[in-house]
C-alpha cells in the first residue's frame, strides 16, 4: 500500500482504550458497538502513523469456553485498508501464544467469507444458528445481528461435543 507520507506498509503498535480503541470502533464498525471489557487491545497504523485498525481480545463471551486458556477477538473493525484484518488477527494470535494462551477464536457472520482469518492461520470450527438473547425470564433489546454466525479458531480445542452442547453448535441432536 503507497502511502501519501511516502512509505509503504503498516505498523502494530500498542492503542490506548479510551483514546483510540472506543472511538475507532464506535466511527468504523458496521453492526458491532464496543466491547464492555477485553484483557487488551492493538492497532494498525499506516506510514502516516494514522490509526487505520484495532482489534480487542478478552474472556471467551461463551462462559463454557472461559477456561483460563481461552481468548476470543471480541472486535476486529479497520477502515478499509487491504490486509488490515489479516495483520489485526495474526497479530492477537500471536501475542495471546506469547502471554500463554493455548487457543483462541472469534466469530463472524456466516455471511462474511473469513479470508482474513484463514490466511491469520485460524480455522473454521464451528457454526452458530442466529438467535436473539431476549428472553421470558430476561428481557433484551438486541444489540447484535442475530443472524448465523461462524466460529474460526486457533490451538489445541478439546473435544467441541465435551465442551458445547449441540444446540450451541447449531446442530440437532
Amino acid at each position: 500500500m503507497n502511502s501519501p507520507c511516502g512509505g509503504n506498509g503498516f505498523e502494530l503498535r500498542p492503542v490506548k482504550r479510551d483514546r483510540d480503541v472506543r472511538p475507532f470502533i464506535r466511527d468504523h464498525h458496521r453492526h458491532h458497538g464496543i466491547p464492555t471489557g477485553y484483557l487488551w487491545g492493538h492497532g494498525l497504523h499506516d506510514s502516516c502513523g494514522e490509526l487505520v485498525g484495532v482489534a480487542t481480545v478478552g474472556r471467551p463471551v461463551a462462559r463454557m469456553l472461559d477456561d483460563g486458556l481461552t481468548v476470543e477477538v471480541t472486535r476486529c473493525c479497520t477502515d478499509g485498508s487491504p490486509n488490515a484484518c489479516s495483520m489485526l488477527y495474526g497479530a492477537a494470535r500471536r501475542a495471546a501464544i506469547a502471554k500463554g494462551y493455548r487457543r483462541g477464536l472469534t466469530y463472524i457472520l456466516a455471511s462474511e467469507d473469513g479470508g482474513s482469518l484463514r490466511a491469520s492461520g485460524y480455522e473454521l470450527l464451528w457454526t452458530v444458528r442466529g438467535r436473539s438473547w431476549d428472553a421470558k425470564s430476561r428481557r433484551r433489546v438486541d444489540k447484535h445481528p442475530t443472524t448465523d454466525k461462524a466460529a474460526y479458531g486457533w490451538g489445541a480445542w478439546p473435544q467441541l461435543a465435551c465442551v458445547m452442547p449441540a444446540a450451541l453448535l447449531g446442530v440437532s441432536e
